[in-house]
């Protein structure tokens, strides 16, 4: 399994409660692909949404993105955790 970063560009400002039910879709899609969404961050004013998952590779960390909602990353980049 590989840590992946992704990032979502939306066109206007989202907020948290929006991201929090869309991360829950996730959760519910994610055992399928053997993906974990492990955390989120969002710039608001931004329209910016980064998602934390460990997954077998990128694609399937969108697919669980897909089948929950359809929102699916602009970029996904693997990386690595530091202290």
């Amino acid at each position: 399994m590989t840590l992946f970063m992704d990032v979502h560009r939306l066109d206007g400002p989202v907020t948290i409660d929006d991201v929090k039910q869309a991360h829950a879709a996730d959760l519910e899609h994610q055992d399928g692909h053997d993906v974990h969404y492990l955390r989120y961050w969002v710039a608001e004013d931004e329209g910016k949404i980064f998602c934390l998952v460990d997954a077998p590779n990128a694609e399937a960390a969108n697919t669980v993105h897909r089948e929950a909602h359809g929102l699916v990353a602009d970029d996904i980049f693997p990386v690595v955790e530091g202290s």
